[in-house]
């Protein structure tokens, strides 16, 4: 499957499925693949903030630190490309319900942190700025929802549907 390859994403009802499904892809892959560059080029400052949010136990913050923003970048560049794209809107859709709950968490602790989500410097925020953090993750959330509706459970009753018309 190609970057911009539209027939891949085409199904009964045509092209009108396949453009918001490649817009998805690239929405999403360019956020995952920008925010992970900060990060890469700076763990340590990375394994502050995660430190921050004070929910990993500190043996796994410096690891946490260097393996996220990896994994960041290799599910960004897959849905750009369009490659393992089963694999990476599933791992795409965790993470960002694992940042969306996180940030939930510490407003309900009251906690008032930097997100770390595409910088890696290292301060508070104002609660209007962590409103922002939640809705844009949010926002992230549904898109990363909508590419999982349609990539894995759309395509799962299509191909029971396609099963139930073999002889």
């Amino acid at each position: 499957m190609r970057i911009f390859d539209i027939k891949s994403h085409r199904n009964e009802r045509g092209l009108r499925k396949g453009i918001p499904l490649l817009i998805s892809r690239l929405i999403l892959g360019g956020v995952f693949a920008y925010a992970s560059l900060d990060k890469i080029l700076h763990p340590s400052a990375f394994a502050e903030v995660v430190y921050n949010y004070q929910i990993l136990p500190e043996g796994l913050v410096n690891l946490t630190a260097i393996v996220l923003p990896w994994i960041e970048l290799l599910i960004g560049l897959s849905l750009i490309l369009g490659v393992w794209l089963h694999g990476s809107i599933l791992i795409c859709n965790l993470l960002l319900l694992v940042f969306f709950s996180t940030l939930v968490f510490n407003m309900a602790r009251g906690l008032d942190i930097d997100c770390g989500c595409f910088t890696v410097s290292i301060g508070t925020s104002s609660d209007g700025q962590m409103l922002w953090y939640l809705f844009r993750d949010a926002f992230f959330l549904f898109v990363g929802l909508f590419l999982f509706f349609f990539f894995l459970l759309r395509e799962d009753k299509d191909r029971l549907a396609m099963t139930k018309d073999l002889p």
